[in-house]
């Protein structure tokens, strides 16, 4: 199985023209976005979303990530055979992820979903996205669009939701992991992104939800995981913990992408900022004897776990469909 390493600072420039930036904040569905550049490299900027860092991009290098839980999440990606991907993207905002993929995964078909409908159409422009069927826009519930997509439709769905400081409770939990499970063809990667703080109570739970929707056998089976710096880990302050779970391949076929590999924990030591691994057996005694998030009402709000600090997020109320 071919196995790609994540570029996550290509300094190539694209040839993609000057976009029009705004001047501070803009009007959007669920508050204001603004676009701040960055003062030693004129071509990086970041997207504030009501006032949080939404999203960091390299306007001249589709290759770069700046977020390090995105930088995690690439590494994980590039394990997947190569060749174009089809992902899911819940909660886009400034599609930095997206970008990404299409640049290291040419043919690539993606789509992102975000719950502010003005949001995605400036995005679109300020960032001089993929038009469809490369990059579809959705402007929807996460929750909805998730159950309105076809059984085995993508390779890589990735969940980076927030409303307020935490992810709405229906995006969260074994409903939601058996949800996301549906949308991943065999061998399909789900990526989520949670913030938590000592004593990482709520990525256990997510961690065990996982474990009960991908399967009695997906730890042993090294089809699960989760990623964060040492500290973090380790319960030392407050961050993002990346967790993944894998879809098995059909009976007899054993050639899913195993979190277990050694390549892998590599490259995520080496990342600018680096990461631990803990996957397999690893990943079943990281979450020890948490109980899965239930039913969709239990809520991650429910956890008490604020993530103020975090660089992404989003809301959840239905919208139309943003045509390119």
């Amino acid at each position: 199985m071919a196995r790609r390493k994540p570029r996550l600072t290509r300094r190539t420039p694209s040839n993609t023209g000057t976009p029009t930036l705004p001047d501070g904040p803009v009007p959007i569905t669920t508050g204001t976005a603004e676009v701040v550049r960055d003062p030693d490299h004129p071509d990086r900027v970041t997207l504030h979303v009501n006032g949080v860092p939404s999203s960091s991009l390299d306007l001249s290098d589709p290759g770069f990530l700046d977020f390090e839980y995105m930088q995690q999440m690439a590494a994980v990606v590039a394990l997947l055979p190569s060749g174009p991907l089809r992902a899911l993207h819940l909660g886009a905002a400034g599609c930095a992820l997206a970008r990404y993929i299409e640049h290291e995964r040419p043919g690539s078909r993606q789509l992102g979903v975000d719950v502010d409908a003005r949001l995605l159409e400036l995005v679109r422009d300020w960032f001089g996205l993929p038009r469809a069927p490369r990059l579809r826009l959705r402007a929807d519930d996460a929750g909805h669009a998730l159950a309105g997509v076809h059984p085995e439709s993508f390779d890589v769905v990735i969940r980076d939701v927030f409303a307020g400081d935490v992810t709405p409770g229906h995006l969260a939990g074994t409903d939601f992991a058996a949800a996301a499970r549906r949308a991943l063809r065999p061998g399909g990667v789900l990526l989520l992104n949670c913030a938590d703080r000592p004593p990482l109570t709520l990525a256990r739970r997510e961690l065990a939800s996982l474990a009960e929707a991908f399967g009695p056998a997906a730890a042993a089976t090294g089809r699960l995981a989760a990623i964060a710096e040492p500290a973090v880990l380790k319960g030392r302050r407050y961050g993002n913990v990346v967790l993944a779970a894998v879809r098995a391949m059909p009976a007899g076929d054993d050639e899913h992408v195993d979190l277990r590999d050694p390549g892998l924990g590599r490259v995520l030591r080496t990342l600018p900022v680096p990461a631990r691994l803990v996957a397999g057996e690893d990943a079943t005694r990281f979450a020890g004897t948490a109980a899965p998030l239930g039913t969709a009402a239990e809520g991650t709000a429910a956890e008490g776990t604020a993530a103020a600090d975090r660089p992404d997020m989003t809301g959840a109320a239905p919208r139309d469909e943003v045509r390119p």
